[in-house]
């Protein structure tokens, strides 16, 4: 969804404090920062797929990894403190990784080897939907325990102490690009205890999610608000009597999200009168109407996602590619992009920041446009009657938001010029049970394929190309095998896909561990891919933010994420601050 632009507004409040750890001067205990992230989000499991920008505009706030990306593309570490190349008796090429043991778990337990080892292993389980698994496949035995050829026990990732894991590969890996994966949301940590004890819906309940990142989650949706929290455990002296400062790495105390103002143009009043106090930050929703005139104020970054309708393939009506060239070719992504401004056309499948052969380099640029950015429909109209197709119905399945509302509604218009009956369905959204179990139903819908066309915003899990475009081929979807069937049948991508030729192109990438020479393979992949057509990329996302005076100190990261770490609201002790009363440092 195009959260493009949301607004984050400060107000007046008193709240509490964590009792064992350092406080600020006095009863001050940081700033309480009012935003609109995104819209509203239920589920924070990393490793499942992500279909809307905004579940992981939270998720990197409460999550890290081994490494992760600098503004610039580069790696850099974060949970790793240091790692060894190491080469045994069987010639095994691996690595050995120190964590240091510095940082905690929301709940103070220390992060550690077993907890990577675990996540890691359960993105390879065979009979799991992970869009994340092919990042792991460097690793020795990882491709063959998701398609249940071996046992889960065999893959090459260890705990050899507390704090030191040892990751065995295939052979020799371009550790940079190894590294680069290990940024990704779907390779952070996570915390077996917890999950066995729960099942699935761990990660519904903000008394049952553990992260280990800069904030916690304090509130789901209640008081019509998502809260996240100074994390009292990242990367703190966890001795009683430290006198490090408690804001020494997370300087606000808490962010709040807040869905009480109402859509997208009452959050924009709300901002324009200043009734909630001085705004300071816009972020992702704003009215259509009023982004061209935001537009000259804004700082625009580019996402490294693409919104995408996903085709059915096995709807007889979409089961030719030339009828699903056709549609492409339909539709004017120059206007889209236009009505909603902060966008690119897509000129490919894979956006514009992920890396090329060389580190940092453009994959899209070097591949070139794959993708027309206007209409063809005379080309489209040939095409769909050298198909023998004359005209179907079918439903496009949306989430009910403004952006891709109006994206749908543009969509269906040029698709029924071409004869087509389309409606549009916007009614999937969160669904919570007798039992208070929330579901959201547009992702249910999307991983079980119960649509027609359904649109998403494709997040690139990596800066590499090879997890995006390799999900195509049956091997590397990750979803695993049905491990009912007697011969461990493949389930492939959720399109329905499933191409020999393009499979074996994506086995010949794995194979290559030359990163020139396997880029060179993917982008043939992403050729093929687009002549087939099994989704239709429609534009490149990009976040716009707008950023007052007030707040200081807010970075985004290569993926296009924020970064509050750092940030700072002037006079805040006046405007919305936290102070010292009674709440433990769980809460903090």
């Amino acid at each position: 969804m195009k959260k493009m632009l949301s607004l984050i507004l400060v107000a007046l409040m008193l709240t509490t404090t964590m009792a064992s750890c350092t406080t600020l001067e006095g009863k001050d205990r940081g700033a309480i920062i009012d935003m609109y992230l995104g819209t509203e989000v239920y589920d924070f499991d990393p490793q499942k797929p992500i279909t809307d920008d905004a579940q992981l505009r939270y998720m990197t706030l409460m999550y890290e990894g081994l490494t992760r990306l600098d503004e610039n593309g580069k790696w850099v570490k974060a949970m790793m403190q240091d790692y060894r190349v190491e080469v045994n008796d069987d010639d095994d090429f691996s690595i050995i990784v120190d964590l240091g043991g510095l940082t905690c778990w929301s709940d103070g337990r220390t992060v550690q080897a077993i907890d990577f080892v675990y996540s890691w292993k359960r993105l390879l389980d065979p009979e799991a939907q992970r869009e994340g698994a092919s990042l792991l496949y460097d690793i020795k035995n990882a491709k063959a325990a998701k398609l249940g050829d071996a046992s889960i026990d065999d893959v090459g990732v260890a705990a050899v102490d507390t704090y030191v894991l040892q990751i065995v590969f295939e052979g020799e890996v371009d550790l940079d690009n190894f590294f680069e994966k290990c940024a990704s949301i779907a390779l952070v940590p996570l915390r077996e205890d917890m999950i066995s004890r729960i099942g699935e819906k761990w990660s519904t309940k903000t008394t049952t999610i553990l992260s280990n990142g800069p904030f916690v989650l304090r509130e789901i949706a209640e008081n019509g608000q998502i809260a996240l929290g100074r994390s009292a455990y990242y990367y703190l002296d966890q001795d009683p009597d430290s006198k490090e400062p408690l804001d020494k790495y997370v300087i606000p105390y808490r962010l709040v999200n807040r869905f009480t103002l109402g859509d997208e143009q009452a959050q924009l009043d709300a901002y324009n009168s200043g009734e909630l106090g001085s705004t300071i930050y816009l972020d992702n929703n704003l009215p259509l109407a009023e982004r061209a005139a935001l537009k000259k104020d804004a700082e625009v970054t580019d996402m490294m996602a693409t919104h995408t309708y996903v085709f059915n393939t096995e709807n007889e009506l979409f089961a030719k590619p030339e009828v699903r060239r056709a549609l492409s070719l339909a539709i004017d992504r120059d206007a889209i992009v236009e009505m909603i401004t902060f966008a690119k056309p897509a000129t490919g499948y894979v956006p514009y920041k992920v890396f090329d052969a060389k580190s940092r380099s453009s994959f899209r640029e070097e591949g070139g446009d794959l993708i027309a950015t206007s209409a063809n429909l005379e080309e489209a109209k040939t095409l769909l009657k050298n198909a023998g197709v004359s005209g179907g119905s079918f439903t496009i399945t949306v989430r009910d938001n403004e952006v891709d509302m109006a994206v749908a509604d543009y969509i269906k218009g040029v698709w029924e010029t071409l004869g087509f009956t389309v409606k549009i369905d916007s009614s999937l959204g969160l669904q919570v049970s007798e039992t208070g179990v929330t579901s959201d139903l547009f992702q249910d819908a999307y991983l079980t394929g119960d649509f027609d066309v359904i649109a998403v915003d494709t997040m690139m899990q990596s800066a590499d190309a090879f997890n995006i475009l390799s999900q195509f081929a049956a091997a590397y979807s990750g979803n695993g095998a049905d491990m009912a069937s007697s011969t461990y049948d493949v389930i492939g991508h959720i399109s329905g896909y499933n191409s020999e030729a393009y499979n074996a192109l994506i086995d010949s990438a794995n194979a290559e561990y030359d990163r020139a020479a396997r880029t060179a393979i993917l982008h043939d992949a992403e050729k093929m891919l687009l002549e087939d057509m099994p989704v239709c990329p429609v534009y490149f996302l990009q976040d716009a933010y707008i950023v007052s005076d007030e707040l200081t100190g807010v970075d985004s990261d290569y993926y296009g994420m924020r970064n509050f770490n750092g940030a700072k609201l002037n006079d805040y002790m006046t405007k919305k601050a936290a102070t010292d009363t009674s709440e433990d440092t769980t809460a903090s």
